[in-house]
């Protein structure tokens, strides 16, 4: 895919994804830079973009808190003001839905920086990535057998019950486009393979990840956490995570809530996963080299995820999914989208293999 740009980007989120129109009052609510997750110049950019666009354009440090995340008057009266509100900031995922004034357009951008608004990931159409994430939805509505696997020994199955109504998904819109609606995963079954464990961007605490010294499986039945397998090191520690983050928010410890894969290849990661959990869990979950799982607590995301690397999903005796491939022309409406959207196709031609664990060629 040729002549991506950070400005590209930033358009593709404004005219394709927040539907943008001359005039319009824009309020770009963002995190400041020191607290290590976005880059300043993810708002530079949207507001070059913005202006060169003619909308109105008005931006506010919300900061980041991870134990009392709210709406101060002050900010909502801004909120109000405003057509669109763009979130650069956690804020926006950390917020209820309720919070929100209603009748706005509110995005939550997972491009955290300047390379990430000028790489495949913001520069791919986000109409084409929102009709892919809708295909992939229909298929699983109908399914009657969905078979998760990994090199790493990952083995769940079950038939998917998906909720599709508008309670099923949030209304803020999410940009660029990454997954699909997650599956609930109450109905699913198996054994998990898994390096470590880290938050899901809904609350924040210490020792945020622990790694294993050797894989461990997560063992699931109907979407209960069963217990670990593994080292008894390993285990135990896993037990330990899982029996002080449930009692902290006092929350369902052995809940396995919904899981989903990355639908978008223009998603890298180009940096050390262990150099920020927190960063790459917020950002790096939509390629589809990786799939992941909401666990502890009976609500999404949950506090702790699951994160399957390079995974197979296998849909009524059909791999959509292989080894981290995402098959897209194998969608009933792959091809057409395809075909309709070239910077797409040429995504999925020479998608991203870079997703944190080490430089990929």
């Amino acid at each position: 895919m040729t002549d991506m740009t950070p400005e590209r980007g930033a358009r593709n989120l404004l005219e394709n994804c927040a539907g943008a129109q001359r005039g319009d009052r824009l309020l770009i609510a963002y995190e400041p830079p020191e607290f290590g997750y976005f880059d300043a110049s993810a708002a530079q950019v949207v507001v070059q973009a913005a202006q060169s666009m003619g909308l109105q354009v008005d931006a506010v440090d919300v900061g980041f808190n991870p134990a009392n995340p709210h709406l101060p008057p002050d900010l909502l009266s801004r909120f109000e003001a405003a057509d669109i509100i763009l979130f650069l900031a956690r804020l926006g995922d950390q917020l209820r839905f309720s919070e929100m004034p209603q009748g706005k357009k509110i995005i939550v951008s997972f491009a955290v920086n300047q390379e990430l608004f000028g790489s495949g990931f913001a520069n791919g159409h986000h109409a084409a990535f929102m009709q892919i994430k809708d295909d992939v939805n229909a298929v699983l509505a109908g399914a009657r057998d969905v078979r998760i696997t990994c090199p790493l020994g990952t083995d769940v199955r079950g038939r998917p019950e998906m909720n599709l109504s508008a309670a099923g998904d949030t209304s803020i819109l999410r940009f660029p486009m990454s997954i699909f609606t997650p599956v609930p995963g109450h109905s699913f079954s198996g054994r998990v393979a898994l390096t470590f464990l880290t938050g899901t961007g809904s609350k924040y605490y210490d020792n945020y990840n622990i790694e294993f010294d050797q894989t461990v499986f997560a063992v699931m039945e109907n979407g209960q956490l069963q217990g670990f397998e593994g080292t008894p090191s390993d285990t135990a520690r896993a037990e330990a995570q899982y029996d002080r983050v449930a009692s902290m928010f006092a929350i369902d410890r052995n809940f396995v809530h919904s899981w989903h894969a990355g639908i978008h290849p223009g998603c890298g990661y180009h940096w050390d996963m262990r150099e920020n959990y927190e960063r790459w869990g917020g950002s790096a979950f939509g390629n589809p080299r990786i799939l992941h799982f909401h666990t502890c607590g009976a609500y999404a995301p949950g506090e702790i995820s699951w994160n399957v690397f390079d995974p197979s999903i296998q849909i009524d005796g059909t791999v959509f999914w292989e080894n981290g491939k995402f098959h897209v022309n194998r969608l009933p409406k792959g091809p057409d989208i395809l075909a309709k959207y070239p910077c797409a196709t040429a995504l999925f031609e020479h998608p991203d293999h870079n997703i944190g664990l080490r430089l990929a060629s």
